[in-house]
């Protein structure tokens, strides 16, 4: 029997697990947060008052069967149109995903017909069933500010002191708990922490599901690059896990996934792991030609390595 494998996230990095993930099981969700404000996604958020459809998006295509019409179609997904007006960086994925959620008013069924166009290994669902949005609240010196917006967030300087999501328990997918309910593994990230894996944390029903399922468990952290700098750039390992423990408090996993480029300089981390009932792993996990991006082929080993 397969592992029934749950990853969580959004963006560049959730695609990456997925890509990883597929080539181990043939049962696996990703469950993508809808808080993208910028660019294609938050035109057409605006315009229609629907999900983001970016990130999901790119988890649809992540999954494509491996074969020329999947990956064919995937191509047509992710094409952006270059012009002076308005469909200017639109993607044709995120039209077509509007298109079916105006026409329909159900995002599930949607993504599976767009799924099923592609062929995907697996399902790619909402956290929510309406759209989020980021509020941060950051101090920078004696000045405090509240921030609104991933983009916005992603942008703000100083330290985060709260964090939260509007709306605050947003509509649930009931197809995203059931699954997580049921997996035997869930992935976390890697990922903008504050807009692609923290909501998961912030989503009380969400968390609440998370905290209570069998599953074991395994967070992926980011990897260090000073040339991108995004929302959480410059914290600790540590910082990022107290940042999920100050939401969930309780929460208990089983790996920390790191690039072992780390493993010697993240005083605090590997108690803390600990203290969580986890372990380290601290492996090779850099792509050689995209030094900011995970590997597939190293993921591929060092998840095989974890779910066997």
């Amino acid at each position: 029997m397969e592992n029934k494998v749950v990853c969580l996230g959004g963006g560049h990095g959730l695609a990456a697990t997925l890509g990883a993930i597929r080539s181990l099981t043939r049962e696996v969700t990703a469950i993508v947060t809808v808080a993208d404000n910028g660019g294609s996604s938050g035109r057409l958020r605006a315009e229609f008052n629907s999900l983001p459809p970016g990130d999901l998006r790119m988890a649809l295509a992540a999954l494509c069967a491996d074969d020329d019409w999947g990956k064919s179609w995937a191509d047509i997904l992710q094409y952006r149109f270059t012009s002076e007006g308005a469909l200017n960086n639109h993607a044709i994925g995120n039209l077509l995903l509007a298109a079916l959620w105006d026409r329909d008013s159900d995002p599930v069924v949607g993504l599976d017909r767009v799924g099923q166009l592609l062929k995907v290994v697996g399902r790619v669902l909402p956290m929510a069933l309406e759209p989020l949005d980021i509020e941060a609240t950051f101090t920078n010196g004696s000045l405090k500010s509240v921030i609104r917006g991933q983009i916005e967030v992603a942008e703000a300087k100083g330290i985060v002191e709260d964090l939260k999501l509007i709306p605050s328990n947003p509509k649930v997918t009931p197809q995203a708990n059931f699954a997580i309910e049921n997996a035997d593994w869930i992935t976390f990230g890697p990922g903008s922490w504050l807009s692609s894996v923290m909501p998961h944390f912030l989503h009380r029903d969400q968390a609440l599901t998370i905290q209570n399922s069998r599953a074991r468990k395994i967070l992926i952290f980011n990897l260090p690059d000073k040339n991108i700098k995004d929302e959480y750039y410059g914290r600790t390992l540590a910082e990022h896990l107290k940042l999920i423990l100050k939401h969930t408090r309780d929460f208990s996993f089983d790996y920390a996934l790191i690039d072992k480029s780390l493993e010697d300089s993240q005083e605090g981390f590997y108690d803390l792991v600990e203290s969580c009932g986890g372990k380290v792993l601290a492996l090779d996990l850099k792509d050689g030609q995209h030094p900011n991006r995970h590997s597939k082929e190293k993921l591929i080993s060092a998840f095989s390595h974890i779910l066997e």
